[in-house]
């Protein structure tokens, strides 16, 4: 499935009609990474095959978001159900109040046979550099793993969904690296292999601005943000 933002903002007939009495103000995406994972799984191609936990850093990434969040009206919390994302978020729910909404198909990305593996092992087994997935998953794709167009097919829906259903409003989506970058693609209409020039570090938070009335109207307005930890 190509990147098609027409697609990705086209609004159904109810919500079409709705328009003319929504707010004048976009619709914000508070794009965040979960916190650092657990050690032993440090430089490991996890992915949504293994449902890793926090580190204890892990923990206080969660804790400096919610304290940086504090003061920031939120509507809805949408997350991917892995463990390593729901600690996360625990803190920032709790302190809001929101019951998040669990998507599956904001998990992580499938490595396939590249699951367990370390980065710097994948040389060695496959033949290629781990640090050119972005662009290997588009051609030729990594053994039994998810490409590019499969990761569109599950995550596009996923996104569209809360875009219909939250206009004009801010939202929080706490999911994956990869995820983010799947989104930053789709919302951006570039081929994925270029989300490569954006680092999402662990316990990140990044703000996109969407106006679902103009065409191609997609602002970045924080990017990798991490906030500090106490």
């Amino acid at each position: 499935m190509p990147w098609n933002l027409d697609r990705l903002l086209a609004l159904d007939d109810e919500h079409r009609a709705l328009k003319p009495h929504l707010p004048n103000h976009p619709t914000q995406l508070y794009l965040i990474r979960h916190g650092e994972v657990e050690e032993r799984y440090h430089r490991v191609f996890g992915g949504s095959r293994i449902d890793m936990e926090l580190s204890p850093l892990g923990h206080q990434h969660g804790a400096a978001l919610a304290s940086w969040l504090a003061d920031t009206p939120l509507d809805a919390i949408y997350a991917s159900p892995m463990v390593r994302v729901q600690q996360t978020l625990a803190p920032l729910a709790a302190a809001k109040g929101l019951q998040p909404t669990l998507v599956p198909d904001l998990r992580e990305v499938d490595f396939g046979d590249w699951t367990g593996y370390r980065w710097d092992g994948i040389q060695e087994h496959f033949g290629v550099s781990a640090f050119d997935w972005l662009e290997i998953i588009e051609n030729p794709g990594i053994p039994q793993g998810e490409t590019a167009a499969a990761l569109a097919q599950r995550v596009q829906p996923a996104l569209l969904k809360i875009l219909q259903e939250n206009p004009h409003r801010r939202v929080a989506i706490f999911c994956h690296g990869g995820i983010i970058r799947v989104i930053l693609a789709l919302l951006l209409e570039q081929p994925l292999k270029y989300m490569a020039h954006f680092n999402i570090e662990y316990g990140s938070l990044s703000i996109v601005e969407v106006q679902p009335e103009k065409k191609h109207a997609v602002e970045i307005e924080l990017l990798n943000f991490c906030p500090p930890i106490a």
